[in-house]
């Protein structure tokens, strides 16, 4: 839409504070266990403690009973299993995703829809629903202009815009969101240009040691590879004043134009004025709200300086097709990409006339890029729902993200949306046939993910006491289905468990009649790394976590990711027809909740933790052979060697324990010893439930404090990629001897400490 800079892009509307409701029961118990531990965490400043002391005291005591082993309420765990596998319909699921697809939901700007969702749960049978808000530091799109210049004459004027389709209702509306990245800088810069692949760390440094010229100039650079948000990142720190990104449909497979598909809505292949919206805030510094780094942004709070955390310099997203004349006007200048190593050579608009010369290009050639944005603070709200358990100190949590860039997002994120509906409409149906969990169940509906993951981390920031003392997993879906591809990343804790659960599952992609989830998945499961809400319960509370989807194959739709043409309409038509990946997705979250949240003893498995550490540190290993630390050698491992090898002897141990436990609880009768095995089991569970909080380390990573794992973190360099063992990894590549020396010590007191845990006393 055209605009001029008196007139923003999207409107500034008031908002209304979400009307007060009672305060949840499980809420009450929150803040007891913030006053408990609070003051005593050494996770915590002095800031972070007195504003959860504050906020604690405002609360009266509170003391929920106990019921005994082995059956909840109301319902046999097999018939619970039962209900979750028969209830998630297709068509409920549909419903679910046409209503939070029909308009724009950015942050701060969906208040509505949290409303429908909380009263949604609570007609569902969850009748502890509330809308829990902060206080979110960000940025709202005024105005933007990208122009092509030769001797200051425009030659090219980019849109900016995605091409309306009658097909496709919601990208024609009059409020659609903008092309614009969260958190970008404002600028007004003009300046030559050069073409630096996906903007990875290495590919600048490729452009480095050919000499290219990058100061002062503004970059091009492909979607893909690392995090966006680390390509403006990277560029800054060359001296460049601005970065321009698009989707090069060389990355799309075979469904591509180039190999005879037709674009949507016509057909598969990525519709050529798509655009890829998202966040540039360094996810992999720290994610959040970056104004309130490591405690909860409530009204009131000391802020920080964003410095360090968000760009200084402007950047924009546009399409392919408007990449077109900028990759045109670079022919010829500079050395070629098909000069330089494999990583160059991916780029699918040659049959266009690109050639992917680097340029930079000449001096009567250049960009001129504004971008001007409104950094405003503004409420967000995320929905909780809760269903108390008999234990109050065993809880699982359940999240998904509500918030998209666009006014669909029938993908990112509500095809998980819908799914996590299905889910909470499941657990209410048991809940109103009188049924009462084992442990307490906590779902969530996160506000702000897209920003930069912030709704889930200023609620883990502000609850960390009692998420450190109760929580014993988190299970995260974000994108739920746009393919038939199952994936998972998981703490090694709970693979046992996502491969008991997705075999209990049916597919609806079946060569063979009952074949499972199990079946026609690879087993794969990817280690944690970061880009969605698991992120602060896994690398900064030490909560083991897992995510899961469905994803595209190799013969799928395009996905227009960020773009306006993740719709509904693409979802029905292309990605999902028929709702059955959404329905399946609600099944599989369903059966993992229950069984975390109703077996007697925790479906854990320690070994495979000792397994997925000894695997971590071959990799390591085999990084520090290619480094230059010439004195790193086998004997640098040695003690971290010996104390995972101890850690899997004693895990073996203790898992054979549990299964014992387990075993003996099934065929028990005796009250007197019921008694005995239940005191046991809560041992083994305790034990079970604080084992991934052994590997946090509270002053945090090297130059990123806010991550406390030892064991995951996003790549420093990648964002979304996981990284084991990042404090050795990232003192390696930095060449540095002493700090491998110093990580590889304190990893190694962390799995001593795990050994301690799991010991018999």
């Amino acid at each position: 839409m055209p605009t001029t800079e008196s007139t923003p892009l999207i409107q500034q509307v008031p908002v209304a504070e979400p009307r007060l409701i009672a305060v949840p029961i499980l809420t009450l118990v929150i803040i007891l266990f913030c006053i408990a531990v609070g003051g005593d965490s050494d996770l915590f400043g002095e800031h972070e403690k007195a504003l959860l002391s504050s906020t604690a005291n405002q609360f009266p005591d509170l003391s929920l009973p106990h019921a005994a082993w082995p059956e909840s309420e109301g319902l046999s765990y097999k018939a619970l299993k039962k209900l979750l596998l028969d209830t998630p319909d297709p068509d409920k699921a549909r419903e679910w995703s046409k209503y939070y697809t029909a308009g724009p939901h950015l942050c701060g700007k969906n208040l509505s829809q949290a409303e429908w969702t909380r009263d949604k749960w609570v007609e569902f049978g969850v009748k502890q629903a509330d809308i829990v808000s902060y206080e979110m530091y960000l940025n709202y799109p005024v105005d933007h202009r990208l122009a092509l210049l030769r001797a200051d004459e425009v030659v090219y004027e980019a849109t900016l815009e995605e091409d309306v389709l009658a097909e496709d209702p919601t990208t024609g509306l009059a409020d659609r969101v903008p092309v614009f990245h969260g958190y970008s800088a404002s600028g007004n810069v003009t300046a030559g240009y050069v073409f630096c692949n996906y903007g990875t760390y290495d590919d600048f440094e490729d452009l480095k040691e050919a000499g290219v010229e990058l100061k002062g100039k503004i970059a091009l650079v492909k979607y893909g590879g690392v995090f966006r948000g680390l390509k403006v990142k990277r560029a800054s720190e060359m001296g460049m004043v601005g970065v321009v990104m698009y989707s090069d449909p060389g990355d799309d497979g075979e469904m591509t134009e180039k190999n005879g598909y037709k674009p949507y809505p016509d057909g598969p292949a990525r519709n050529p004025s798509s655009v890829q919206r998202g966040s540039v805030e360094y996810l992999s510094i720290a994610p959040g709200d970056p104004t309130t780094i490591g405690y909860p942004s409530k009204p009131g709070v000391d802020r920080q300086s964003p410095e360090g955390i968000i760009p200084d310099i402007p950047s924009l997203p546009i399409s392919y097709a408007e990449a077109l004349p900028l990759l045109k006007a670079l022919n010829g200048y500079g050395p070629n990409a098909s000069s330089f190593n494999d990583r160059w050579q991916s780029g699918g608009l040659g049959y266009k006339g690109v050639q992917y010369s680097i340029g930079p290009t000449p001096a009567e050639t250049s960009i001129h890029l504004m971008n001007e944005q409104d950094y405003v603070t503004t409420p967000a709200w995320n929905v909780i729902g809760i269903i108390n358990g008999s234990i109050p100190d065993e809880v699982v949590v359940l999240g998904n993200h509500r918030d998209a860039w666009i006014a669909g997002g029938a993908g990112d994120p509500n095809s998980g949306s819908a799914a996590l509906n299905e889910v909470v409409r499941s657990f209410g149906a048991a809940v109103k046939q009188g049924w009462t969990p084992q442990r307490t169940i906590v779902f969530a509906s996160w506000d702000g993910e897209e920003y930069g993951l912030l709704g889930s981390t200023e609620w883990v920031e502000e609850y960390l006491p009692w998420l450190s003392d109760a929580s014993v997993a988190y299970i995260n879906v974000d994108v739920g289905a746009i393919g038939p591809v199952f994936r998972a990343a998981a703490a090694p804790l709970l693979n046992k468990a996502i491969y008991k659960v997705t075999g209990e599952v049916r597919s609806p992609n079946q060569t063979v009649e009952g074949q499972t989830i199990r079946d026609t998945w690879n087993g794969h499961i990817s280690t944690m790394g970061s880009g969605s809400d698991f992120t602060a319960f896994q690398d900064f509370a030490g909560i083991p976590s897992i995510d899961i989807g469905f994803e595209a194959g190799p013969g799928s739709p395009v996905y227009h990711y960020h773009s306006n043409y993740d719709s509904f309409h693409w979802m029905d038509k292309y990605a999902d027809p028929g709702f059955k990946y959404h329905a399946t997705m609600a099944r599989i979250l369903a059966l993992l909740t229950a069984k975390l949240s109703e077996e007697p003893v925790v479906q854990f498995n320690a070994t495979d933790y000792a397994v997925g550490l000894k695997n971590y540190l071959q990799t390591v290993k085999q990084k520090a052979a290619t480094s230059n630390l010439s004195p790193l050698t086998p004997a640098t491992f040695h003690p971290l060697d010996k104390a995972i090898a101890q850690l899997h002897d004693i895990s073996v141990s203790f898992d054979a324990k549990a299964s014992s436990l387990s075993t003996q609880l099934q065929s028990s009768t005796s009250t007197s010893a019921f008694a005995e095995l239940y005191a046991s089991v809560k041992t083994i569970n305790t034990k079970y439930k604080f084992l991934e909080r052994q590997f946090l380390h509270a002053p945090g990573l090297d130059g990123r404090s806010w991550f406390k794992s030892v064991v995951f973190a996003p790549g420093l360099w990648t964002g979304y990629a996981g990284a084991t063992f990042p404090g050795i990894v990232e003192a390696i590549e930095s060449g540095n001897q002493t700090g491998v020396d110093r990580w590889v010590g304190i990893v190694e007191g962390k799995v001593k400490g795990a050994v301690d845990l799991l010991v018999d006393q």
